[in-house]
Formats: C-alpha cells, sequence, structure tokens
C-alpha cells in the first residue's frame, strides 16, 4: 500500500487514478478536502476496494500517525499543499502553515514509522523482515512532490531549470515550497529517511 496525501487535488487524483489503473497496489488518500480538493476527481473509484480516502491534515500528526500504523505503507507520496501564486500573495499564513508546518509534522510522524521498521532480515538464518507484511527500513520511499517555482523564474529564452539551479523563491508560495524542500533534504541528511523530491513545472 502507499499513502497519498492531497490524492483529491488535480495532481494528486490523476495520480491516484493512473496508479490503479496500472497496478493493484492498494492506495490511501489523505485530503484536507478544502479548496483544492475534489471528490468529483476521484469518483471513478467509488465502490473499487483498493481506494480508501481518509479527511485530515498532513499537519494532524495524531491522524497521520494512526494512519501509518494501521495501514504499513510502503511509500507516502505527498502532494499536500496550499498553492496558487496569487493566493499566497493575499493570505500567506496558510501557506506556511501547511507546506512548512504541514510538512515537518508530517515528515516527523512518518521518522517515527520509518524507525519502527525493521532492518533486513537476516539472510543466513532465512529469516524475512518483520513489520509491515515483510517491509524493512531499506524498502521504504517517501517523495516529496514540489515546484519548478522554488528556483525563481525564466525568462522565454533561457534553458529549462535543473537541479543544480540555486533557490530564488519570489512569492510566499514558492518560499514556503523551498522551505519544505529543505526540510525534506535535512531529515535525509540528519535522520536517514529515504526520501525522494520532485520539482515539476506548471501542471
Amino acid at each position: 500500500m502507499i499513502l497519498v496525501t492531497g490524492g483529491a487535488g488535480f495532481i494528486g487524483a490523476n495520480f491516484v487514478l493512473d496508479w490503479l489503473a496500472h497496478s493493484d497496489e492498494p492506495v490511501l488518500t489523505l485530503d484536507k478536502l478544502t479548496y483544492a480538493g475534489n471528490l468529483e476527481n476521484l469518483a471513478a473509484l467509488q465502490g473499487d476496494a483498493r481506494h480508501q480516502l481518509v479527511q485530515g491534515d498532513i499537519g494532524d500528526a495524531t491522524l497521520v500517525s494512526r494512519l501509518l500504523a494501521e495501514h504499513r505503507p510502503r511509500a507516502v507520496v505527498n502532494f499536500a499543499a496550499e498553492s496558487h501564486v496569487d493566493r499566497s500573495i493575499h493570505g500567506p499564513g496558510e501557506f506556511i502553515e501547511t507546506n512548512i508546518v504541514g510538512t515537518f509534522r508530517l515528515l516527523e510522524a512518518v521518522r517515527g514509522y520509518w524507525d519502527a521498521l525493521p532492518q533486513a532480515g537476516i539472510p543466513e538464518q532465512g529469516l524475512a523482515p518483520s513489520g509491515a507484511g515483510g517491509l524493512a527500513k531499506s524498502d521504504f520511499r517517501f517523495l516529496h512532490v514540489s515546484t519548478d517555482e522554488v528556483y525563481g523564474s525564466l525568462a522565454k529564452d533561457e534553458p529549462a531549470f535543473a537541479e543544480t539551479h540555486r533557490y530564488e523563491p519570489n512569492s510566499p508560495y514558492s518560499a514556503s515550497k523551498a522551505a519544505s524542500d529543505h526540510l525534506v533534504r535535512a531529515w535525509h541528511h540528519t535522520y536517514g529517511l529515504p526520501v525522494l523530491t520532485t520539482n515539476c513545472s506548471n501542471n
């Protein structure tokens, strides 16, 4: 199973639909169902035993920890975020709360879950890893979905951004996403949490 946050939003829902179109691996969707989350995006999955939707906030550490303990996912795909530059200009507080504080709380819940996973099995004794259906620490991944806007503005005649570009966020939205990227990176380097970060362009 995988846990998808923000899975009722535009990008998250398309990911969930595509995932289940090509895989029988179950998906647990966690979405706050604010302005960006739309249950109609997932209507095609109604009655599908492979999918479960939970309304909730990534900043609710108690809820996230409970879902992780109950469902034992092998991966967390984090789409949840406040988005749109214009919205962030008129109300930056929500962006700080969800994109920075929410990501921090999600990372801490995931770290606690991952810390409790067993190391790989002991081959010489023929033992398989215990825990989440054989899930070991090395099997787990945290995928953080970010934006290319953390790199700043790009003129039409300039080449595309690359991972080597420096961060130059220009709005509360991009600054909050840049901060979340830095948290994810820090949780990898400090605690060893196995993470991946994508910085996709406009969708």
